[in-house]
């Protein structure tokens, strides 16, 4: 379990010291602008506490997936500039990662500033995980506080090398990410209901199987449900199908906990223009795709996930980009933030959905991080809270 990981609380006095933050600052952008900034606003509550606490924060992150080199369009100056309007200063972007400048611009912080260095992934030790680069990066500050759930499922130099040289902690938001999640895994609450989308049988096979251990329920949308109805024999048509996986789909269906939708949205093309129609599961025929699940189906989840103790998320029951194909997610979103229970979005496209539903505020935890949750699920613990929990202490 991932218990036992040290809080901020956990750190030696910070006044005056120089603390190393990793954050998950990858955020989607469009047009060169700042999409949504609701990452760098999850991480101002574990900032605010290191500045109250007169330490000085040197932010680092990863975005996007530069090729271990410099990429102005990779480049964290936006992100940078969107973090000092939040916290009403200026964060100095270091433009590089390690190196003269970063170090002698981290020599110069006083108590309360905050600076960023420059893309993780303009370096290429991050993700080999170079104990060179970990150095580098770590030798100018003091102590490292981890606040980036949604990178912990990768054993990157930034993530698990800093813990084993320095005084390090989670920040709030891990904090937080952790107790849900390992709550949710270690004492669920019955009826305890999973709800499952996205295109693949195979990247959720090993979730499912976990979930299996502590769920009453699985609902399955999403393309992931056609490998389910052709295990049925039912006719998929042009639908997304994984052959290697219907014996596992069969596997699954015999528990009597795994529901498949009664009906699905289908169309010709993947469009926001496409004519659509609404079929029985067994009724898509060739030169069709199931793109939704339908109403009916919308209506039995929503039923069951009414009565749930507690609720999981992740992945959305159809392409809810496009408005014909938008309904069941959008049903699924209101049904999430309707129950009494303890509701949790798993991060990705769920988090996505509820907020593009306006319903992130009704349910009680949504998930920074969507390929981290699903590791934790399914592994029970991550490479960045396993060097958390054996990471060095110092007084």
């Amino acid at each position: 379990m991932t218990g036992g990981v040290p809080r901020l609380e956990d750190l030696p006095p910070l006044r005056g010291r120089r603390v190393l933050l990793r954050a998950d600052f990858n955020v989607p952008m469009r047009d060169g602008q700042i999409a949504d900034d609701l990452r760098i606003a999850a991480a101002l509550p574990t900032i605010q506490y290191l500045r109250d606490h007169h330490a000085a924060v040197v932010i680092c992150s990863h975005f996007g997936r530069p090729k271990g080199a410099p990429d102005p369009q990779y480049s964290l100056a936006p992100v940078a500039q969107r973090l000092g309007e939040l916290l009403g200063v200026n964060v100095e972007l270091c433009p590089e990662v390690v190196g003269f400048t970063a170090a002698s611009m981290q020599a110069s912080l006083a108590p309360g500033d905050v600076m960023m260095l420059e893309n993780l992934r303009f370096h290429p030790g991050e993700s080999t995980n170079d104990p060179a680069f970990c150095v580098s990066l770590t030798e100018p500050v003091d102590y490292y506080v981890n606040d980036a759930f949604g990178a912990c499922h990768r054993a990157h130099a930034s993530v698990v090398g800093p813990p084993r040289v320095l005084p390090s902690a989670a920040g709030r938001l891990l904090e937080r990410e952790v107790d849900v999640l390992s709550g949710m895994l270690a004492a669920p609450k019955h009826p305890f209901v999973a709800i499952l989308g996205g295109a693949k049988v195979s990247d959720k096979l090993g979730v499912i199987d976990a979930l299996l251990e502590r769920c009453d329920t699985i609902l399955v949308g999403g393309a992931m449900a056609f490998t389910f109805f052709f295990a049925q024999g039912h006719s998929v048509g042009n639908s997304l199908v994984e052959l290697d996986r219907v014996e596992d789909c069969k596997r699954l269906l015999e528990t009597g906990r795994v529901q498949i939708p009664v009906d699905v949205v289908i169309a010709q093309e993947m469009a926001e223009t496409a004519s659509t129609r609404i079929v029985g599961a067994g009724g898509i025929a060739d030169g069709w795709m199931g793109l939704d699940i339908g109403p009916e189906s919308a209506a039995i989840f929503s039923d069951v996930i009414a009565e749930a103790r507690m609720v999981l998320w992740n992945g959305p029951m159809g392409v809810f980009e496009m408005t014909p194909f938008a309904s069941g997610t959008k049903a699924i979103a209101h049904a999430v933030a309707d129950c009494t229970g303890f509701t949790i979005i798993g991060g990705g496209d769920s988090a996505a959905a509820i907020r593009q539903f306006g319903l992130a505020a009704d349910v009680d935890h949504v998930s920074t991080g969507g390929g981290a949750s699903l590791e934790l699920i399914e592994q029970g613990d991550l490479p960045g809270l396993a060097a958390l929990r054996e990471g060095v202490t110092r007084d």
